[in-house]
């Protein structure tokens, strides 16, 4: 069972070689577009490469849209996992 903080390191560390970001700016209450700089071109290379990061599907028609700030997407990951999980 992967752990709230295995998601937290593994999602920076994703994001960090992917779009250049630094520990600083990866807090829980970051915006995704105005802290971080991404839009939604970058939301789907991000799906992308989280989805290789974590072995699962992130689209299974979940609304990702909803995502704001990194702590959002720490919880639907989590959401994900435990659901993969419970398969």
């Amino acid at each position: 069972m992967i752990t709230r903080e295995e998601i937290i390191n593994k999602t920076n560390e994703a994001l960090k070689k992917e779009f250049e970001l630094t520990d600083e700016q990866l807090k829980p209450t970051s915006h995704m577009q105005t802290d971080l700089g991404l839009d939604s071109l970058d939301a789907v290379d991000m799906v992308v490469v989280l989805e290789q990061k974590f072995g699962m599907t992130l689209r299974q028609g979940y609304d990702i849209r909803s995502i704001v700030t990194l702590g959002d997407l720490y919880d639907f990951i989590e959401k994900l996992a435990r659901e993969h999980e419970a398969k």
